[in-house]
Order: C-alpha cells, then sequence, then structure tokens
C-alpha cells in the first residue's frame, strides 16, 4: 500500500465526523456523504470509510464498500470459463469512492482506492468475495480505474471489476 504524503488516516465513518463541508463537485457523491452514509452504516448496508487529518475530524476523502454477486454472464468469457459454473458469484462492491476538491491531486484518490483494495482483500479470506467491483460514474472516472487494472465487464463498460487472484499479486 502506498505510503501517504500527508498524516491522513483512513477510518469508519463516525458522528463525530464533519461530513458538511465536504464537497466533491458531484452533487449525489456530496449529498450522500452528508445525508445517507451513517444512515448506511448503521443498517449495514453499506460500510463508509472516510480520510481525515487529525486532530481534524473534517472528511477529505470517502469510499463504501459492501457485499455483492455478479452473474457469471456479465465477466469476461475467458474469465468466466475458469470460473465454478454458479449463476452468481460473490463480490465486493466499492460503491463510491470521492475526494473533497481542496485535495485533489495530493494522491488522495489513489490512497482511498488502495486502502479499499486492500480491506477487500483482507475480507475475501473471511468472506469469500472473487473480486471488487466498482460503477463507474463518466468516462474519467473509467479511466482512473484502468490505470489500476479494473477491466470493463462485456456488458457495462462502465462497470468494472479486478480480481481479487490480481489483488493479491499486488499486495504481496
Amino acid at each position: 500500500m502506498p505510503k501517504p504524503v500527508a498524516p491522513w488516516r483512513i477510518v469508519p465513518l463516525a458522528k463525530a465526523h464533519d461530513r458538511d463541508s465536504f464537497a466533491c463537485g458531484s452533487e449525489p457523491l456530496d449529498r450522500y456523504l452528508q445525508r445517507q452514509a451513517r444512515q448506511d452504516a448503521e443498517k449495514r448496508v453499506a460500510a463508509p470509510f472516510v480520510v481525515v487529518e487529525p486532530p481534524s475530524s473534517r472528511v477529505l476523502g470517502y469510499y463504501t464498500l459492501s457485499a455483492s454477486l455478479i452473474a457469471v454472464d456479465a465477466l469476461p468469457p475467458e474469465l468466466a470459463k475458469k470460473l465454478p459454473r454458479y449463476p452468481q458469484l460473490p463480490v465486493t462492491l466499492l460503491g463510491r469512492l470521492a475526494v473533497d476538491q481542496g485535495h485533489r491531486g495530493k494522491g488522495l484518490g489513489e490512497f482511498l482506492l488502495m486502502d479499499a483494495l486492500h480491506r477487500s482483500l483482507v475480507a475475501a479470506a473471511e468472506i469469500a468475495a472473487m473480486a471488487v467491483i466498482v460503477d463507474a460514474k463518466d468516462e474519467k472516472a473509467v479511466a482512473f480505474y484502468r490505470r489500476y487494472g479494473f477491466i470493463p465487464l462485456q456488458r457495462q463498460p462502465a462497470r468494472l471489476f479486478l480480481s481479487m487472484s490480481t489483488l493479491a499479486g499486488l499486495f504481496s
């Protein structure tokens, strides 16, 4: 995992975190963090993680993880033929990832992504998941994830995946 260039800490979202000033430039991502993320955490439908720079509680960026399923026929054929013939397979969904506009260009997006991927790999050792999937919101996001080895799914090019075996090699 890359070393932070600032004393950042990634922790589960808590009530004490300052979410109100977060602005990433995407109204749905801002609104989710400010109004919905804590409820999702409490109901265990998503696990939001935030990055802060202690001692401040101001959120500089965040991501969410949750368990999900993917249809085998959505995967590229060369990968699907190597997998068990179940109709669906377990995956970890990287549901959202956003960085505050005032903190862009500092490597924070990569830091968040690497933390999410590492956390997903560790969890997959105890609760099976064969890949991490993400739904990129636009072409810029697709390009971001592709730089890290994510591969588009055949029917939904904005939905990308990265296998746990690839992640294991990345973090070994």
